[in-house]
């Protein structure tokens, strides 16, 4: 007799995502420069709004960017670098305002990209303190995932210091919905739009290649 899966739909849902971030904490040899550290949502996937060539165009240039970084001020700084449609988001901490400054200069040197620089002149935080921000990403991916007619693979979700940016090819509507969402998850301290804002017809044209 063939086993059947006790869990409802939405709780293997949270516990696949549970898992998966969970699974990103056990890995090895994590530097101070992450490449897309603390984000769910921005894996190679078929649903994603953005072409299969774009997907690699942005895990190219999250590569690029923390090899310029690396060059212009080394390992003294604790840098997440996420890409989405060319749109670079710079968050963790830097030591001094040259250091911030320095980041954002080596980055926006790459070709056809907008650098949004969410850094902070301050201490590194603990590892207990960047898992909480990835148990928080899996949190808000969760609810989305769990809410009614929003389509969660649209949104790539970045987490640092208990803000959530939300990244993404989405209309205003769904934009507004996201950060209503992602506001109500505990422990949010605030909620930062990194959206590219497209049309209605915009996303029924993506939809229907």
């Amino acid at each position: 007799m063939p086993m059947t899966n006790p869990l409802p739909r939405r709780t293997r849902a949270a516990s696949l995502v549970l898992s998966l971030s969970l699974g990103a904490l056990l890995l090895p040899g994590c530097a101070p420069l992450i490449i897309g550290g603390a984000a769910l949502g921005s894996a190679l996937v078929a649903t994603d709004r953005r072409s299969s060539g774009v997907q690699i165009d942005d895990q190219t240039l999250e590569v690029k960017a923390g090899n310029r970084i690396r060059e212009a001020v080394g390992d003294r700084v604790r840098v997440n670098v996420n890409s989405y449609n060319r749109l670079i988001l710079l968050t963790g901490e830097v030591h001094k305002e040259e250091d911030r400054a320095a980041v954002e200069a080596a980055v926006s040197r790459l070709d056809n990209v907008k650098v949004i620089n969410e850094l902070v002149v301050d201490w590194p935080r603990t590892s207990s303190e960047q898992n909480n921000d990835l148990l928080l990403a899996s949190k808000v991916k969760t609810r989305f995932i769990d809410t009614r007619g929003m389509d969660s693979n649209a949104f790539s979700i970045v987490v640092n210091r208990g803000a959530v940016y939300l990244m993404g090819r989405v209309t205003e509507e769904e934009a507004a919905i996201a950060v209503e969402v992602a506001r109500a998850v505990p422990s949010v301290k605030k909620v930062v739009r990194v959206f590219e804002i497209i049309t209605p017809e915009q996303l029924t044209a993506i939809k229907g290649k």
